[in-house]
Order: structure tokens, then sequence, then C-alpha cells
């Protein structure tokens, strides 16, 4: 089916003041949509109300990735002003990173970050540079304390201290990654504590959101596009929560498309498995759902693997639907914006 669908029919037109610029005054305090994948029912509700639709037993598949502060700017030995973003660090001197400079950097150049991270270029692959920090400190530390936190494109101000709070969740723990998984943004500590007393039993992957994440499909078709690639882990404990909620009858949700597609990347093979990798899944209209029956996510942008995810969760013509109504209705969009629950088709 794949092969026959094009990016255009994952289109839509979102008025500009519908994206959120800026969190909820709190948590938990946005609205949510629930959609019934079987039936295409819609219901308009408060993600307040989001323990209504859980029972004891069911499963909430959180993923655990902390955002790092992975934006730079900078100079180059020559003076040229720059901006890297970093998408992936390998190890306690190495990154890779998008750079934005008005001549591309050429291996072998040094770069002067943040006023004091000494960079120097080793290679190129398409559009990422592989930089060694010549700094004592490991790059973790050098990024907390001299970087700034990667807002998605679309929000418009400045990253402030509201930011670097509310654009992380409060379960998150493994840093790697350049993007929140935002469904997560809506649980405080209250609300999983009021899951917790109603046996709601919760479980932790990690897949470390890269930047690509935002980047809308070009390709005419969906055949032609090709994913960006993420790392991401499953712990035994997921598998054992899986097979313990199965067994009392329980719902697997995952909270937000990122602890969707590290489940169904480990289930790849048609057996659920544990372990670690990196995934360039890319769940279409047509895809078969081995692990994830039900979902938490925000609304998406128009073109995006996201939206074609939710779409074949839900059914395309559910989504379409769903999303004519969250316009209508004033919803909030993408990361700061509202959530929807959507029962798998």
């Amino acid at each position: 089916m794949t092969a026959l669908m094009r990016t255009a029919d994952f289109d839509f037109e979102l008025p500009p003041e519908l994206i959120a610029q800026t969190p909820a005054p709190e948590r938990a305090a946005s609205r949510l949509l629930h959609l019934d994948g079987k039936s295409g029912a819609l219901h308009d509700a408060l993600f307040r109300e989001l323990p209504q639709y859980l029972r004891t037993g069911d499963l909430l598949v959180f993923n655990d990735t902390k955002v790092i502060k992975a934006r730079l700017f900078g100079v180059k030995d020559s003076g040229g002003k720059i901006e890297a973003l970093v998408e992936r660090v390998q190890d306690e001197r190495h990154v890779l990173a998008f750079i934005r400079a008005s001549h591309a950097p050429k291996a072998g150049s040094r770069l002067i970050l943040a006023g004091e991270i000494q960079a120097v270029v080793e290679a190129r692959s398409n559009d990422l540079y592989r930089l060694r920090f010549e700094n004592a400190e490991p790059v973790f530390d050098l990024l907390d304390r001299y970087g700034s936190l990667p807002l998605p494109p679309y929000i418009t101000h400045a990253p402030d201290t509201l930011d670097e709070t509310r654009y992380q969740t409060v379960y998150a723990r493994q840093p790697g990654a350049v993007a929140a998984p935002t469904a997560g943004l809506h649980f405080d500590r209250a609300m999983l504590a009021q899951l917790a007393e109603r046996g709601v039993q919760t479980a932790h992957v990690t897949l470390h959101v890269g930047a690509g994440t935002f980047q809308p499909v070009r390709a005419e078709t969906l055949a032609e596009h090709k994913m960006h690639r993420e790392r991401y882990s499953v712990p035994q404990t997921v598998l054992d929560a899986i097979a313990t909620a199965r067994t009392q009858g329980g719902r697997i949700m995952a909270v937000g498309t990122t602890s969707l597609r590290a489940l169904e990347a480990a289930a790849a093979d048609g057996e659920l498995r544990a372990g670690y990798g990196e995934t360039d899944i890319f769940i279409t209209p047509g895809y078969r759902f081995r692990v994830v029956e039900r979902l938490l996510t925000n609304f998406h942008l128009p073109k995006s693997t996201l939206l074609m995810l939710v779409s074949a969760f839900a059914g395309a013509d559910n989504i379409r639907r769903a999303y004519r109504h969250a316009v209508e209705s004033r919803y909030r969009f993408f990361s700061y914006g509202d959530a929807m629950l959507i029962e798998r088709q």
C-alpha cells in the first residue's frame, strides 16, 4: 500500500495561531481528544480525565529519554559564524552534528563553540559532521553547561527557564534526545500517582529522538522517503510488564509515537525481544501492529512521518476527520499542544 500512497494525502490546513508556542499553565491542563479507531467516534475531554479511560491491569509504556542542550553557537577558525545542532553523542569526545554556516567547514578545520568548547571537524557524511571535542570535560557535561535547548523550529521564541523545565518529561533520565517525547509532557507527578492508585502499571523504554522527527516528507510518494535512524532500548522488564498485563487482560498503551516505534522495532521479526539498537522503522497505513493497542500522542505536523504513523494506527479517514474536528474546535497543536488518545483500528 505504501508504494501507492502520496505525501499530499497527509497534508492539511492549520491556522498558525493553533501552533502552541508555550506550554499550558500546568502539565495536565491540556485538552484530550479521544478517537476510537474501530468506530471512528470522537469525544472531547480533558487530559486530567485520562484515568477514566484506563483500568486496573492496563500498562502505559513511557519513553524516558532526556533532551540535551544540543544547540551551540560559535565561530570557525576563519572567523565565520556557525550554528551546530548535536544530533547524537557518540562517546565522551565525539558527536555527530548538523552545522549551519555560510561556507561548510572542511575536515580538519577547528571550531570554537559557545566561546569555550574547542572542536575539530573530523569528517562529514551527508548532512552530518563528526566533531571531536578537545576539552577535558565529557561531552554531556559541556553541552549541559554551554548549550541551549533545541526547541522545535515552529516555536518562535528563544528557550527560557520555563522551557528548560517544561520541554522535558518529569520522568526523563537517559540523556540523548534532541527533541522531547511530547506526549509525556502532559504527565505530572500527581497524575502518575493517581494512575498507580488505580492499578495502572507503567514501564519505560528509551528512544533518543532525533532532529529528523521535524522533517516533513519531501518525496512525492511514501515509498521514496528515507527514514532517519534513532537509537532505542527495550529492557527485559518491559517484556515482563507486557506479559503480565496481557495475562491480566490489560491493554498496552504507548505514551507517544517514540515509545510505539521502540516497541514495534523490537518486534520487527514478529516476536518482541529485549535489546537495544537503531531503528528507521517507517510506519504507514497497511502496517500490522504487533505490540501496541492504544496510543497517547499529540497533534502532528502536515506531511510528517508521525501523521502517517497515527493514520496507520487509527485509519487515515479517521485521522483526517479527527484533525478537522481538532482545528474547528481550536485544539492546540504540536509539541506544547493538546493530546489525543487513540484506540487502534
